[in-house]
């Protein structure tokens, strides 16, 4: 029996010394703040984002899972990129059908017939003075 307590005793002193260890002593210095966890690759604010940019995109880790906050405003950033993409698609492709459809029109507009227009005229009064020949004749 003397043993067990012998051996009890034993393994609280290097239980406590080892937790003394590495807790350490106060000294009276507080432990310095961990550094913030952020982004490892943030998204360049100063230019438009790319596929590479998205790609390279790693949220940091936290208790369960990703910062949903970080995830949000990543997101968020994306999201506002695209449909500026999508408008300025949209009034490039309305511009250009403008320019397609004033470019087919302009003969018209212009106060003109168009050129097939043109030519089936010329056409008609070619084959009407032909036929005046040939009956004054």
């Amino acid at each position: 029996m003397d043993v067990f307590w012998f051996l009890l005793i034993a393994l609280v002193v290097v239980v406590a010394g080892v937790t003394l260890a590495v807790v350490g002593g106060d000294d009276g210095v507080a432990l310095p703040e961990a550094p913030r966890d952020g982004l490892r690759d943030p998204l360049p604010p100063s230019r438009p984002l790319n596929r590479a940019d998205v790609e390279a995109l790693r949220f940091p880790l936290a208790a369960r899972g990703y910062r949903m906050s970080e995830v949000d405003d990543a997101l968020a950033r994306l999201g506002a990129e695209l449909a500026e993409r999508d408008a300025r698609i949209a009034e490039l492709e309305a511009a250009r059908a403008g320019e397609q459809a004033s470019a087919l029109a302009a003969p018209e507009l212009l106060g003109g017939p168009a050129d097939g227009e043109r030519e089936a005229r010329r056409g008609a009064r070619d084959s009407a003075a032909v036929r005046s020949e040939e009956t004054q004749s």
